[in-house]
């Protein structure tokens, strides 16, 4: 029960590492995971995503404390209980983030963290199939364990929206991972011969296959200090308690939710907090389990006047011939996670670059899979990516049972009504277009009756929905900011032996979905950990808009 590099947690930056700090067979590593296996056609069959973050088997099944801003709901917050962690039950959506993301992480604090610096992580991990793409390869990885891939946007549909954007003035791009994300354009995801390319198949499955690398299922009550230096984890198996030594190192990749909890269970955290629950203090720092984010999106939903939507599969006898057939040949729409159209794009002149996302689904429902829209439909997910609030982790007990309390406090600056208010009516502009005009019913939400800010403000009181984005929990950042919990080398403050690497150390939410970023940020903690030097640095320039200053738009040819 010893390894030189205990990881707690086998999600998207867990499985990664676990991959990279075995791969010279010089250190052993043991991943400490709680959920089970992730087999089975509901995580491995794309099209079958609505139903893992459902499932309790796979979902940790955690809720936000009652949203002050939005009328008290209280939002869903599904994380992966299961091998790869919620790369076992996510979208399958791959999006490394704008450059200007990481630059601005880098200007916050977390020096090497530019996207300079990232690019050549992001190269290392992807194995990215060009077939047609369009895209400039230059910019991709074409080695890596993780295949990204394209659907095949098929239904006529998919080209509506793409072209819609053109027609409402907007970019087009044909590899939004590439040089330029801004526009419209195709999807990429983490799905490989039809099935869900997850850190699990991508790195973890062939890291166990090394002598030197093991995995126990149990549960993680605490991360042991003496001295100052972490030297193992305290763990519940078979509800019996044991530790696990650390030679080296004790790293923790157990989510935005859980991580922070994991730390401040430890005596890591806000010095009064933990004493509230009668937690010893170990190191006094404010800032875990705060600088909570995430993304909200609203799905505006349109009648579609022509049969072609997915909705002529909602039916049993449908699911089982497209499961079937996924089954035994790995094809078919059950080999898709159907977003397969997206856009990025500026909300404003004198946004320097994206802050608005959409994905496209030629179906009207709802994300969960729990509510389709009577008929034919298809809709648009979409919300800013940059808002100002920010929620906070906190301990509800110090039993490690407990689930750690958690508040968001989604909606609560002005600007994000604003914000929201601007994505429902441009989403309105885009269906409006031509390109939409052989399939465009009436609008099912929010409804043509609902115009004014009042009506938009109560329709996204009602209907906004977390995208699943928790991030930033254990802010990486300078040693000397107290708001920090890690250094850029992802290592606790105050703490010797001990790191976090994985989505909650990110400085800001990025504008896109975070399973890509953390397996990036599990790569490249794997090269601070092992001290053998960094990547080179990229001198590749991301193209932003010439006129951002001036328009919202395309760029006016020069």
């Amino acid at each position: 029960m010893q390894a030189d590099y205990v990881i707690i947690g086998s999600g998207s930056a867990g499985s990664t590492m676990a991959y990279r700090l075995s791969e010279d067979g010089k250190h052993s590593v043991l991943v400490l995971e709680y959920g089970g296996t992730d087999a089975g056609p509901f995580i491995q069959m794309p099209a079958a995503l609505s139903y893992p973050m459902n499932m309790s088997m796979y979902d940790w099944g955690f809720s936000s404390e009652p949203e002050p801003h939005l009328g008290g709901r209280r939002l869903a917050t599904p994380r992966g209980k299961v091998m790869g962690g919620s790369s076992s039950i996510n979208g399958m959506v791959y999006v490394r983030g704008h450059a200007g993301d990481f630059d601005h992480w880098e200007d916050s604090g977390a020096e090497g963290w530019g996207f300079r610096h990232v690019l050549p992580y992001y190269k290392r991990m992807e194995n990215w199939d060009d077939a047609g793409h369009g895209g400039d390869p230059t910019w991709r990885g074409t080695d890596g364990p993780l295949h990204v891939t394209r659907g095949p946007c098929s239904n006529p549909l998919f080209k509506a929206f793409v072209e819609a954007g053109a027609q409402a003035g907007f970019e087009l791009t044909s590899d939004y991972n590439g040089e330029k994300q801004e526009g419209f354009g195709p999807m990429e995801q983490t799905i490989y011969k039809g099935r869900r390319w997850s850190a699990a198949n991508a790195y973890l499955r062939p890291a166990l296959k090394r002598p030197n690398c093991d995995m126990i299922r149990c549960y993680v009550r605490r991360v042991i200090i003496e001295e100052g230096r972490a030297t193992g984890v305290e763990i519940d198996r078979g509800g019996q308690i044991e530790v696990v030594r650390a030679n080296a190192e004790v790293i923790v990749a157990a989510s935005s939710i859980n991580s922070p909890k994991i730390l401040m269970l430890s005596g890591i955290g806000p010095a009064a907090h933990l004493a509230e629950h009668g937690v010893g203090v170990v190191a006094d720092r404010p800032g875990v389990g705060g600088n909570l984010q995430d993304h909200l999106e609203l799905y505006i939903q349109q009648k579609s006047l022509q049969p072609i939507t997915l909705y002529k599969y909602w039916n049993l006898l449908s699911k089982g011939v497209i499961g079937a057939r996924w089954l035994f040949t790995k094809t078919g729409l059950g080999a898709s996670n159907q977003f397969e159209s997206a856009a990025f794009l500026r909300s404003a002149p004198g946004v320097e670059y994206p802050d608005i996302q959409y994905h496209f689904l030629p179906i009207a429902m709802r994300y969960d899979g729990k509510v389709a829209a009577e008929g034919h439909g298809y809709q648009a997910h979409v919300g800013p990516m940059r808002s100002a609030s920010r929620g906070r982790i906190s301990l509800a007990s110090a039993d490690p049972a407990a689930a750690p309390k958690i508040v968001f406090n989604y909606m609560s600056h002005e600007s994000d009504w604003r914000d929201f208010r601007h994505c429902i009516r441009l989403t309105r502009e885009i269906f409006g277009q031509s390109a939409f005009d052989p399939y465009r019913g009436e609008e099912i939400q929010p409804g043509a009756d609902v115009q004014s800010d009042a009506q938009l403000d109560a329709f996204i009181s009602d209907h906004a929905e977390s995208a699943y984005h928790p991030c930033g929990t254990c802010k990486m950042g300078a040693a000397d900011d107290k708001t920090a919990v890690v250094d850029p080398e992802c290592r606790v403050i105050g703490v010797t032996g001990l790191r976090v690497a994985d989505s909650s150390i990110f400085p800001r939410i990025l504008n896109g979905n975070l399973n890509a970023p953390s397996i990036m940020t599990g790569e490249k903690a794997s090269d601070h950990i092992l001290g053998r030097g960094m990547l080179p640095a990229s001198n590749q320039k991301p193209w932003v808009n010439p006129d951002w200053k001036s328009t919202d738009r395309a760029a006016a040819i020069h």
